[in-house]
């Protein structure tokens, strides 16, 4: 049986790299070459994927991390900071991961370029992060953006508007895979182009690819050479992931042969983030565990708050030398992700992916920092979207902070219902951003629309049932209420 499978999975590989092959062959020059070098890394995630059995851990092997290796950042933050931060920051560089579209908020184009706050995109107020850093300390921290086919573009033409801003900004491009026919599992694609009917063909392969496509743009090289040791990697809609000091200094300022070459923010989880990834310690190493790796007999062990109390905020520091070694010995180690899609069409396909903390236990000294919440702050809903754009934070050099007139440090759970979906639509649903400094709960559904100046305490429910509107008047106050039915005018 072992054997019969071992040739079906020789024949699947054959025909995988013939196929790949004939697409190849629909193109020339530069973009050939781009890529072959993209299959290289398709082909090995292929192979592994064949040769997967089962979930890719074995639960009795799971322990808790000891404590030495997931760090306060209180413990980290009491060291304080050397005079000569300037220098450490030199040795720094931002990457942001804008690979992703803005479609799930009904947005056409990169995320990265939705307006989040008083009309700053992510974009905006990533660059004005780094270059207050820049000119606060004289030093010259670069951001580098890993977009997508998807992004690049939209993303290249905007980049023009900081030209005159006081950072250098470098792209490259993620890899671009064939999505795969799940029933034959070849790749879909008719030829390389990623428009028209071929547009569903391709897909970026999810943020594990920045070691190898880093490296293949020879950016990796570059800044090695300008003298840069260490990036600093986030999601690009994630406005807790500022520049913190502190960890840097940590990170520098380990005896050379105990470098620490990977580092993880985790932050303690809530009941809202029990899906997220958390750091576990598996045949002697720090690991991510996702819950896509867990069997479904322990699926609810996983998301249990008791056992597995953090979670990955996707806030990484990770070595530039330790990358380049790594993909030189070929041992940038990660689970592959098999994300199931349907296209257009009806056609059920697979497409595979890493995640870039996956890496964690391919790095030597790799550490787990316990960081504040303030450091994990995603906006992936409009439900976050107010949240940011509210009075609960204010703006100061792109970077937002908790309004100190919030008595509580923890942020209100807000769950807006489908009519507000879309960006658009939530916006010509408030004339203004309610007062929310004294919320602690909001759940909105059905048509509903409020005017300016209301103020929002405790916890707020308002409940417009199918065909009914309600109409939230100006300058209203609701706390602790509940609100349902059809209610044009409210007493206040």
């Amino acid at each position: 049986m072992a054997q019969f499978q071992e040739v079906m999975r020789k024949q699947l590989e054959a025909s995988m790299h013939k196929e790949l092959e004939k697409l190849l062959s629909t193109t020339k020059g530069i973009e050939a070459e781009l890529a072959r070098k993209d299959f290289e890394g398709f082909k090995k995630i292929f192979h592994s994927f064949l040769q997967a059995k089962g979930p890719s851990v074995d639960w009795a092997k799971i322990y808790r991390p000891p404590e030495d290796l997931i760090q306060p950042y209180d413990k980290i933050k009491a060291r304080g900071l050397p005079e000569n931060v300037a220098e450490s920051l030199n040795k720094l560089v931002v990457v942001k991961l804008n690979g992703g579209l803005g479609t799930s908020m009904g947005c056409k184009g990169p995320k990265s370029l939705i307006s989040v706050r008083n009309e700053n995109t992510f974009l905006d107020l990533t660059v004005q992060q780094i270059e207050h850093l820049n000119k606060t300390y004289n030093v010259d921290v670069p951001l580098v953006l890993m977009n997508s086919f998807n992004t690049e573009e939209d993303t290249k033409k905007i980049l023009q508007k900081y030209a005159h801003h006081r950072l250098k900004i470098h792209t490259f491009n993620q890899s671009k895979y064939p999505r795969i026919n799940k029933e034959s599992l070849l790749p879909v694609a008719k030829d390389m182009s990623t428009l028209g009917e071929n547009a569903e063909a391709w897909y970026p392969p999810g943020h594990g690819d920045i070691y190898a496509s880093f490296r293949n743009s020879g950016l990796l090289d570059q800044l090695i050479t300008e003298g840069k040791e260490y990036i600093f990697v986030s999601n690009i809609d994630n406005l807790g992931a500022t520049v913190d000091l502190h960890i840097l200094n940590h990170l520098m300022s380990q005896p050379d042969g105990k470098r620490c070459e990977f580092v993880m923010e985790v932050t303690d989880k809530t009941r809202a983030d029990v899906k997220g990834g958390t750091l576990i310690e598996y045949d002697g190493k720090l690991r991510l565990l996702e819950i896509a790796q867990v069997p479904k007999a322990h699926v609810d062990e996983f998301k249990s708050v008791s056992k597995f109390k953090i979670f990955n905020t996707n806030n990484l520091w990770i070595s530039l030398p330790a990358v380049r070694r790594l993909q030189e010995q070929n041992s940038v180690d990660m689970e592959i992700i098999v994300n199931p899609k349907t296209l257009d069409g009806g056609l059920n396909v697979i497409q595979l992916e890493t995640a870039v903390g996956a890496a964690i236990k391919s790095f030597d000294n790799a550490l787990g920092i316990n960081v504040p919440r303030s450091r994990f702050l995603p906006v992936k809903t409009t439900s976050d979207l107010l949240l940011v754009m509210s009075n609960l934070y204010s703006l100061e050099a792109g970077s937002l902070t908790m309004s100190k007139k919030r008595e509580f440090p923890t942020t209100p759970h807000v769950k807006l219902g489908s009519s507000f979906t879309k960006v658009h639509d939530f916006l010509t649903r408030f004339e203004s951003i309610p007062d929310m400094l004294e919320l602690d709960h909001l759940t909105v559904s059905g048509d509903v629309t409020f005017g300016k100046q209301v103020s929002l305490k405790g916890t707020v429910i308002i409940i417009a049932n199918h065909g009914d509107r309600i109409d939230i008047p100006a300058g209203a106050m609701l706390e602790n209420k509940i609100v349902s039915g059809n209610l044009r005018i409210l007493d206040h």
